[in-house]
């Protein structure tokens, strides 16, 4: 068996700076996705934990350590108080995290538009955790510190779903919640300075900025009135500095409107 991967490299072209991921099915039929990086190629389970791992039986180490916590509280009166995640638990969490993180921006490139919100509510799931049994407030936000870009990638796939239904009003609707949502995650943090240099937000705003611009392009156009093309009129004569035209057109809007008192 060869271990040189150079054919498969060689077949697949790569721009760096770009995103390049491919979907495939293993001949055990279990679906797998690969990302083209610079010095080969990252391997990802579509679905279960990336890496294909069951931490202790669990699908994921956070589930693993949701039963630690179930189990804490049968043996304490339902009572959570002493339960604690430490550095260590909170360190091998965020490799987790971060391997969720490369898949859903892997799905979001495939248009698996679902398969993000999957996977970055499974890790908003994480930052709950460890706000609520972090041992120090320090490791919690090693992990919930990658808030903001979550909620832009989940409000982005939120918003594609809304679009690939042509709902472009939902669309702007979920982006506008997303923002919110992720002026709210700086205003629980007490970094309400920091939400105004996000390019999270400015990402997102730049985007519904384009989607209402498309939205009033695609409304039907009505008929102007008598009263409108006469305005309209004047307001072109005058800028062309014809005023011979405009006082014309203001006679006539003036018998216009008399009429229509009368």
């Amino acid at each position: 068996m060869s271990f040189d991967i150079t054919p498969l490299l060689d077949g697949w072209h790569y721009r760096p700076g770009e995103i390049s991921v491919r979907k495939f099915t293993t001949k055990e039929g279990i679906e797998k996705i690969q990302l083209r990086v610079d010095l080969g190629l990252l391997q990802m389970s579509a679905q279960g934990r990336p890496d294909g791992k069951r931490p202790c039986g669990h699908e994921s180490l956070l589930q693993h350590h949701q039963a630690r916590l179930e189990k804490y509280k049968l043996e304490h009166d339902s009572s959570d108080e002493g339960f604690v995640l430490r550095a260590e638990d909170c360190s091998k969490l965020l490799q987790e995290l971060i391997q969720y993180h490369h898949r859903y921006i892997c799905l979001f490139q495939l248009r698996d538009f679902e398969g993000v919100i999957r996977d970055t509510n499974r890790n908003l799931q994480v930052f709950e955790f460890v706000a609520d049994y972090a041992a120090s407030e320090e490791l919690a936000w090693s992990i919930q510190q990658f808030g903001p870009q979550l909620l832009m990638m989940m409000t982005r796939a939120r918003g594609s779903l809304a679009l690939e239904k042509k709902d472009i009003p939902a669309a702007i609707e979920a982006v506008f919640q997303g923002i919110d949502s992720i002026r709210q995650f700086y205003r629980d943090f007490s970094k309400n300075e920091a939400a105004e240099q996000s390019g999270e937000i400015q990402s997102l705003e730049n985007w519904v900025k384009e989607l209402q611009d498309k939205a009033a392009s695609s409304e039907p156009r009505r008929d102007l009135s008598p009263r409108e093309k006469l305005e309209n009129a004047i307001n072109d004569a005058v800028q062309r500095e014809d005023y011979e035209s405009a006082a014309r057109f203001r006679d006539t809007l003036r018998n216009l409107n008399t009429s229509s008192d009368t």
